[in-house]
């Protein structure tokens, strides 16, 4: 908001007060004067009380600006959280009728979703991406950062935070994989089933099925992917989110721009590398898939479009596709992408808490299971501090 001229100051008033009032008795004066000619019985008029009177004026309307100058600014600020406020509705409301024009021209939307008023609020969902053959890693998880239990339910009631570990369903369903993950889940329930057959392949898939489903229950601002691999600490998470909440088209993550792989039978190899250009180059930026937060309006978008939504061979390369067309801020966070100790260790003993800790080398904490509790005893924020965050 710009005002249209420079503020006044008080002594510019003050002095155009007391050349008004001079002037002022100036004609007054000649004034008096011509009727003292004509008339001798006129009494006379002192100046010295309207001198007073008019320096007091003065003053009271010196203070006043004084005053309404802090009244100004704070005008301004309600303004601007107003407009704030005003751009998030717009943007959710945008989306709502983007879902509604969806269902009459397709006659469905992609994934059945409920009302705004029927789903559970949140802050934010967290989806711990993981595998039938993982067991060990989600323990050693359960057993350092993630809550248990009747923590994971307050967790989600008094902050807001929803953590769960993701998963499909096997190729046979109903079969020893499958049942091995319902003992799991009626032992922890901390599990986000998808309707989805797992596989390595699929990831693009998956986490395409994952914001999908996870939109359709939670009404988020923030929806957010991690490996079961990587060590977070869920309080920086939150306290890194929370800086971006007004933001309705958000993408965090440590953003990279890795080379293209054309050669057959080598991990990371692009079947679809001639869409990029010349042998050598290298991706658009994206989030490295290890761990990458989206805000609600972009969850949204994945699930009203899903259908069309193109899948590349690298998963974190297929999200990072699906907004390079869009208005979406890019946020490279390297908070969360810190290595293991002796890199997020020192950062910790310096004040600088990391988001998330892996090996770039392992795309995840090398041999995690047998690592996971002493990456958490080292460079773990404590366990208070993901209910001291004041959101």
């Amino acid at each position: 908001m710009k005002m249209r001229g420079k503020p006044v100051s008080a002594r510019a008033i003050l002095v155009l007060c007391l050349a008004s009032f001079l002037a002022g008795s100036l004609f007054t004066s000649r004034t008096w004067t011509w009727s003292s000619i004509h008339d001798h019985s006129q009494p006379q008029i002192s100046i010295i009380p309207q001198l007073e009177s008019v320096t007091q004026d003065c003053d009271h309307k010196r203070k006043l600006v004084e005053g309404k100058s802090g009244d100004i600014m704070g005008e301004v600020a309600k303004t601007h959280q107003a407009i704030q406020s005003l751009d998030k509705t717009i943007s959710t409301l945008e989306m709502e009728l983007a879902i509604a024009r969806t269902s009459q021209t397709s006659g469905h939307v992609p994934i059945e979703r409920e009302s705004n008023q029927n789903l559970r609020k949140a802050f934010v969902v967290i989806g711990i991406n993981t595998a039938f053959s993982s067991k060990k890693r989600r323990d050693s998880v359960r057993e350092t950062w993630m809550p248990r239990g009747a923590n994971l339910k307050k967790l989600e009631k008094d902050k807001g935070v929803v953590v769960r570990f993701v998963i499909g369903h096997s190729a046979t369903p109903g079969g020893v994989l499958d049942r091995a993950i319902d003992a799991e889940e009626a032992e922890h329930k901390d599990f986000l089933r998808l309707k989805h057959v797992e596989g390595y392949h699929e990831l693009s898939t998956k986490t395409r099925l994952y914001f999908s489903t996870a939109v359709s229950i939670w009404d988020a601002d923030f929806y957010v992917k991690v490996d079961d691999d990587v060590h977070v600490n869920l309080g920086m998470l939150m306290s890194t989110l929370a800086r971006y909440r007004s933001k309705p088209r958000i993408y965090i993550g440590c953003m990279k721009s890795g080379p293209v792989l054309s050669q057959k039978g080598v991990r990371y190899h692009e079947p679809e590398h001639w869409k990029f250009g010349e042998e050598g180059n290298k991706y658009f930026r994206h989030a490295t898939g290890q761990i990458y937060a989206i805000s609600k309006d972009l969850a949204a978008y994945i699930s009203i479009n899903m259908p069309i939504l193109h899948r590349y061979a690298n998963e974190d390369v297929s999200l990072g596709s699906w907004f390079i067309g869009l208005e979406v801020e890019h946020v490279d966070e390297h908070s969360m992408c810190c290595g293991t100790p002796p890199d997020c260790e020192w950062k910790a003993r310096t004040g600088n808490i990391c988001v998330a800790s892996f090996d770039w080398k392992c795309s995840g904490i090398c041999k995690s299971v047998e690592r996971m509790k002493d990456v958490h005893n080292s460079c773990g924020e404590g366990n208070g501090a993901v209910w001291n965050v004041d959101l």
